[in-house]
């Protein structure tokens, strides 16, 4: 389980990625803010979410492949505490940055 902690440090970097492209594309995509004059940012959008999910899930997936075999956790259990653990960093970043900059 700590390889997921581990990993749930670099998974910060894909994550703000994502919310970020979802706070910035979900209003215009609604309607509720106008759409920039160029619009072509999306591409770029997608050259960093894409790599740097691959990339994660990429170490995620056969690290917790590996860790459930030597452990008897049943797969369901071991997949939703390791999804847990993985998410578990951003939140605890997120408020140590907020105590700092106060």
């Amino acid at each position: 389980m700590a390889a997921n902690l581990t990993l749930g440090v670099f998974a910060v970097v894909p994550l703000w990625l994502t919310a970020s492209f979802a706070t910035s594309r979900l209003p215009e995509a609604l309607g509720l803010t106008p759409r920039p004059p160029v619009d072509g940012d999306v591409l770029s959008w997608l050259m960093l979410l894409v790599p740097s999910w691959a990339v994660l899930l990429g170490l995620w997936i056969p690290a917790n492949v590996l860790a459930r075999r030597g452990t008897g956790a049943s797969r369901c259990r071991h997949w939703a505490v390791g999804s847990v653990l993985v998410l578990t960093p951003l939140p605890a970043l997120t408020a140590l940055l907020l105590l700092v900059e106060g």
